[in-house]
């Protein structure tokens, strides 16, 4: 009998200590799409970027930045880095998105950098550059191997905890020391 996996959309993936690929070391990524037939994608929220701005983003695209302290871009995944992705709350609306659940959508709609200047943006946001992504079965042969742990997500975790102590964070909302992770599972 085969066995499938529901969708992991709405759904974080942790990195365990076990993760073999140490691009993914510590991350934590919100999960956006999932489908046996298509694959997964999603964006590592807990990964600031250091040498890039989001006022350098607004500039190079000739728009005035905000008069507003700007959050910074974060490394989305480590494929199409050049591509941006926004990641904001439901409450507003762009012609172009993705429904991730009720609560959160993600967009690669520029007019959101207008209407952020203009103090009518989301409400919360992460700009994102590029994203991660699995072909059909990747990530579920992944998650077989002890590489990532699976935990539901909630709009707070994504937008309001702080990225450095994200992965831990998370892990211990919900009774993991993730540290201990592979000893616990009898992976060591």
């Amino acid at each position: 009998m085969e066995v499938t996996i529901q969708s992991l959309a709405g759904y974080f993936l942790i990195a365990t200590p076990q993760m073999p690929d140490p691009r993914f070391a510590r991350k934590v990524i919100y999960m956006c799409s999932h489908t046996p037939e298509q694959g997964a994608m999603g964006v590592v929220v807990n990964h600031p970027v250091e040498d890039v701005s989001l006022a350098a983003l607004y500039e190079s695209m000739d728009l005035p930045a905000p008069d507003i302290v700007l959050p910074p871009l974060y490394l989305g995944g480590p494929v199409d880095m050049e591509a941006v992705f926004i990641l904001h709350s439901s409450e507003y609306h762009t012609h172009q998105f993705l429904e991730i659940n009720k609560d959160v959508h993600l967009s690669r709609d520029p007019q959101i950098l207008y209407d952020i200047a203009r103090r009518r943006g989301p409400r919360h946001y992460r700009f994102l550059l590029g994203y991660s992504g699995w072909g059909p079965g990747q990530l579920e042969a992944e998650l077989a191997r002890d590489g990532w742990l699976t935990l539901p997500a909630t709009y707070d975790d994504v937008f309001t905890i702080a990225p450095e102590i994200m992965w831990e964070k998370i892990t211990a909302k919900h009774g993991i020391d993730i540290a201990l992770f592979g000893e616990v599972t009898g992976n060591a």
